[in-house]
């Protein structure tokens, strides 16, 4: 397949049958499917999660195409949440781990969602909401520590849930999760993404433009509850039967640096400012930092400039790959490639999608016209 061919899949599809079943028939159930500090979860035992809390869901009598709520950090509860609920039909929500219990009090009443799942340091900021409130939730599953008595413990709920389900009988078009656009004209906005589109990104960009492989290891500063992360560091390696690295810590240099020593991650993923701040942050002990594994560097979410390249590239031998991509479109759609970078531009519409520049009534924009 070419890069701008039509990506074809069976009009019965469900993205955890792609993403995660099909790794044990082709013979990686043994392999380090995602690292996060001394845990090593295998493609087997994924596999095993994803299903037990899929069968967890069904107890709480979760419906096909039902939003189920995940306020949850960087960590493997993460992806076999994610890809439990598609299992079974539902449809996750990822929610940003920074915001105000006001905004997951309109984010729970927009999805009419009736359970939740949530990191236990995350947890007080539901608990912060008025009673009353919340129109439809019914169920909190906590991850980690204590719960109070009205909520559910997420190891006891996967304890009790059989490992074995078999995928919903889903559509390739069915909705299959939603991910909450940043709101900067209002409220935020969900954007509903179908079982197929995780496929489309990982083929046009993952493998494409970035030629990944099962050999790579991927390090994403983004976190997976945002559009750029969760392909970064979730779909992008798991489509191909790489290993993704989580850090749910904050991503402070001295952080980002721990990790990709520590991991070797091959491709790293960030944002120009935290680009920045790894420049910024002095050597130790005269001696610098090794991100010898690295083979490319990404970067998105806004320009990446040309000075910043330059200065990466000299310091640590490592070339930045900026893009554009957006959480409607789920992942990027103008890149850069391996061999043919431009630093200061966003680079090239990937095959596939298209792209064009419009004024104020939607006409196409001349050349050089401002």
């Amino acid at each position: 397949m070419t890069a701008g061919d039509p990506i074809l899949l069976p009009d019965q599809f469900n993205a955890a049958e792609y993403f995660i079943d099909r790794h044990l028939a082709e013979g990686r159930g043994e392999k380090v499917a995602i690292e996060c500090a001394d845990l090593r979860v295998t493609y087997r035992q994924l596999h095993e999660h994803v299903n037990r809390v899929g069968n967890g869901l069904r107890q709480l009598e979760v419906r096909i195409e039902e939003r189920v709520f995940l306020l949850l950090l960087d960590t493997p509860e993460f992806a076999a949440s994610f890809f439990g609920a598609i299992k079974i039909g539902a449809v996750p929500v990822p929610v940003n781990t920074l915001l105000k219990p006001a905004d997951y009090e309109y984010m729970l009443n927009n999805s009419r969602t009736r359970v939740a799942i949530v990191s236990d340091s995350l947890y007080p900021q539901l608990q912060a909401i008025p009673n009353g409130r919340l129109r439809f939730l019914e169920h909190v599953i906590v991850v980690g520590g204590e719960v109070p008595s009205d909520t559910h413990l997420f190891s006891e709920l996967m304890d009790r849930s059989s490992p074995e389900l078999d995928p919903e009988l889903t559509s390739k078009d069915d909705a299959a999760f939603w991910l909450y656009s940043s709101g900067s004209t209002g409220f935020p906005k969900a954007c509903v993404h179908l079982q197929h589109d995780m496929v489309v990104c990982a083929e046009r960009y993952a493998k494409a433009i970035l030629q990944m492989t099962e050999r790579d290891r991927c390090f994403s500063v983004a976190k997976l509850f945002f559009a750029y992360g969760l392909g970064n560091a979730l779909y992008f390696p798991l489509a191909v039967g790489g290993t993704s690295i989580l850090c749910p810590a904050p991503p402070k240099p001295q952080q980002v640096f721990h990790v990709i020593e520590r991991h070797r991650p091959t491709i790293f993923f960030s944002v120009p400012s935290n680009y920045a701040a790894l420049l910024a942050h002095p050597r130790e002990h005269d001696k610098d930092f090794d991100l010898s594994s690295v083979r490319y560097g990404v970067s998105a979410g806004e320009a990446l400039p040309a000075a910043i390249f330059y200065r990466f590239k000299e310091r640590f031998g490592v070339e930045i790959l900026d893009a554009i991509g957006s959480t409607e479109v789920l992942h990027m759609f103008i890149a850069n490639r391996p061999g043919a970078i431009r630093p200061g531009s966003s680079g090239q519409v990937i095959p596939g999608y298209e792209a064009r520049i419009v004024d104020e009534s939607n006409q196409a924009v001349g050349t050089g016209e401002i």
